[in-house]
């Protein structure tokens, strides 16, 4: 290897060429530049690279290339099969966090997804805690927590319940994670994310809720199921409230390029919608005790992926909308461009005159439920 600048700056130019990384050294050591080829996130603790050279090795900083920072609050099925999907997909540490209440729950789930790293081939620290000083500094921040609708509970009390949880959460989200992108999942999910929203004072494109992936999603199964094709084939779109006020956009369902409406009778399709609308019910009926987590965890964990490898995907979610669509200061499903920075843009299309009226329903409805929300807090 050449010495001196003129070295350094040849062994660099051939590596850039090459499509490769060149590490700097830190300043207070003066070691001669080594190429690497390591991708982002494979830097070792602490963001360094172990160097080896004729004079042993070396540790050179590289803060840029650490693993994102992922905290899942709420270590219950939703919460903890979230974090499965994150790990398996390699999208960063992660922090399983749960009330103290919950004893070492949280640490057994997260150590035992941490032993399943060398089966599956991921690399990613798993930390289950109590201790939301475990979560400080995260990039993205799930928010699980809540209570489910108990018998004999009334919509109100499940509203007041889970909108103090919420508080409780988001206050510790504020003190620990500043910069973090949040993702509300917690139900009545419109409701829970405006409040997260007034909790941490963060700027509205980091906070956002996932609804519309999931609906989507369901959406677009039922409708592979019913004709026989697969998903991948399928191109969805749903918009509004998540529940009953959930608005499908026909004239954005395409499969394989042709419109849904060419391939599926109109009462057809409306009894598909209408089970999309009932989805999470129809699979609280078949369980019995519980509700849906394997569909919802992934729907978060694609938003999650999202985020933290600014992917730029063009996503359904649950999103701040002012003068969007004219719905004035509130969370209602839209899509949205999804990065790094959170909700980055809010695409606005044109409605037919159907869907518009639909989604001005829809939106209604979500103002009620803030409406209520903020009587009972």
């Amino acid at each position: 290897m050449k010495k001196g600048s003129e070295g350094r700056e040849n062994e660099t130019k051939r590596a850039r060429s090459k499509g490769q990384t060149v590490a700097k050294p830190s300043s207070d050591v003066q070691v001669d530049p080594v190429t690497i080829e390591a991708p982002c996130g494979q830097g070792g603790s602490g963001g360094y690279f172990k160097c080896g050279n004729s004079n042993g090795p070396r540790l050179w900083r590289n803060e840029s290339m650490r693993r994102a920072k992922i905290t899942v609050i709420g270590a219950g099925n939703v919460g903890a099969t979230t974090a499965h999907w994150c790990a398996a997909a390699e999208l960063g540490d992660i922090v399983l966090l749960d009330i103290p209440q919950a004893g070492d729950m949280p640490k057994g789930k997260a150590l035992d997804l941490m032993q399943a790293s060398p089966i599956f081939g991921f690399d990613a620290q798993i930390t289950g805690t109590s201790d939301y000083a475990d979560s400080a500094n995260s990039d993205v921040v799930v928010i699980t927590a809540g209570i489910p609708r108990k018998p004999g509970m009334s919509r109100d009390d499940l509203l007041a319940t889970n909108a103090k949880i919420m508080g409780s959460v988001c206050e510790e989200v504020k003190k620990h994670s500043p910069d973090a992108v949040v993702i509300v999942v917690s139900n009545p999910l419109d409701a829970m994310v405006q409040r997260a929203l007034q909790v941490t004072g963060f700027p509205p494109q980091r906070v956002l809720g996932q609804a519309g992936v999931l609906d989507t999603a369901r959406y677009r199964t039922f409708l592979a199921m019913e004709l026989g094709v697969s998903i991948e084939d399928i191109s969805a779109l749903l918009m509004g409230g998540h529940g009953d006020t959930m608005v499908p956009m026909p004239s954005c369902t395409t499969v394989g390029g042709i419109p849904v409406t060419q391939l599926i009778k109109p009462e057809r399709l409306e009894e598909i919608v209408d089970r999309t609308r009932k989805g999470g019910a129809e699979i609280v009926g078949l369980l019995k005790t519980g509700s849906a987590y394997y569909a919802p965890a992934a729907a978060s964990a694609q938003m999650v992926e999202a985020v933290v490898r600014d992917k730029k995907r063009l996503l359904p979610c649950a999103a701040y909308c002012d003068k969007e669509y004219g719905v004035g200061g509130y969370y209602v499903g839209v899509p949205v461009i999804l990065g790094t920075g959170g909700v980055e843009r809010i695409v606005e299309i044109d409605l037919t005159e159907k869907e518009t009226a639909a989604f001005a329903n829809s939106v209604e409805a979500v103002k009620e439920l803030v409406a209520s929300m903020a009587k009972l807090v």
